[in-house]
């Protein structure tokens, strides 16, 4: 197994899709657990059904490049999202609901009557489930996707204390002068961001995977916020990586090998915090 490793290792694609794999696995990771701590982990799931309606039209157009004009709609999409919820007419999952589903309905639809190639149901299961994308990035997509999963990285370490304020306590850090709306488009905004990166890893169905579990799992073990996030980190770069491999020396699909993994380490956790618990009690 490790002759074929490291013969697999010296193609140029399984680079790529570990570096590709590792950076977006450690962003989901850090906003993860602020999305689940404020209970907002169905967004992701809505912003994944835009992104895919946006790659469907991208590929009727024959756009290569599409992730740039991709993001551009996501993150319109999370604006409105948020504004959304925020109205009393239509609550959050109501709005959620709304945009999620007739982006992936529209999606589908436009490429059923404007099919760019003959393999339509391969198309729509790559995207859906990530089945090769991230084997087959090009030189740009993965100079982009660590240009953008960087600047995620450094705009939650600049904004770790406010954003530390706005997951736990709302009200308080808007009496205490934080500008929470704005830091709350500013989460929304790096989430459809991280969704559209994503996609090529695990396809637009199993996003919210790489949200939920490694928060989740790092909650079982841990209490406070910085050991979570720290936890949670760690926790999916390695099981992106693992999967990653797994997956090229198995043949088996990328997304659904890495979330196999993460549900598998997910009851290991929940084990090991349940007895923690046990014997603290």
């Amino acid at each position: 197994m490790l002759s074929k490793l490291a013969e697999y290792w010296e193609y140029p694609f399984v680079k790529y899709a570990l570096i590709v794999g590792v950076l977006v696995a450690l962003c989901s990771s850090l906003l993860g657990v602020t999305l689940v701590l404020k209970r907002f982990s169905f967004i992701g799931d809505g912003l994944s059904h835009v992104a895919f309606g946006a790659m469907a039209i991208a590929s009727i157009f024959n756009i290569t490049n599409d992730m740039p004009i991709v993001i551009v709609i996501t993150v319109l999409s999370a604006v409105l999202l948020l504004r959304g919820g925020q109205n009393a007419k239509i609550k959050g999952d109501a709005a959620v609901a709304m945009i999620s589903v007739g982006a992936l309905a529209v999606g589908y639809l436009l490429l059923n009557l404007f099919a760019p190639s003959g393999n339509l149901a391969g198309d729509v299961c790559s995207t859906l489930f990530g089945s090769t994308s991230i084997l087959t990035l090009s030189k740009f997509d993965v100079a982009f996707s660590a240009g953008l999963s960087l600047l995620v990285i450094v705009i939650f370490i600049l904004f770790y204390q406010k954003i530390f304020c706005v997951t736990f306590d709302e009200n308080f850090a808007r009496a205490t002068g934080t500008k929470a709306s704005l830091y709350n488009l500013l989460i929304a905004i790096v989430i459809a961001v991280i969704i559209v990166l994503a996609m090529n890893l695990v396809g637009s169905l199993l996003i919210s995977a790489l949200v939920i579990f490694p928060a989740l799992s790092a909650m079982r073990l841990f209490k406070s916020f910085r050991s979570v996030t720290v936890f949670a980190a760690v926790y999916s770069v390695l099981t992106a990586a693992l999967g990653i491999l797994v997956s090229i020396l198995a043949g088996t699909p990328v997304g659904s090998t890495i979330v196999g993994i993460e549900i598998v380490t997910f009851a290991c956790c929940f084990i090991i915090g349940s007895v923690g618990m046990k014997k603290a009690a």
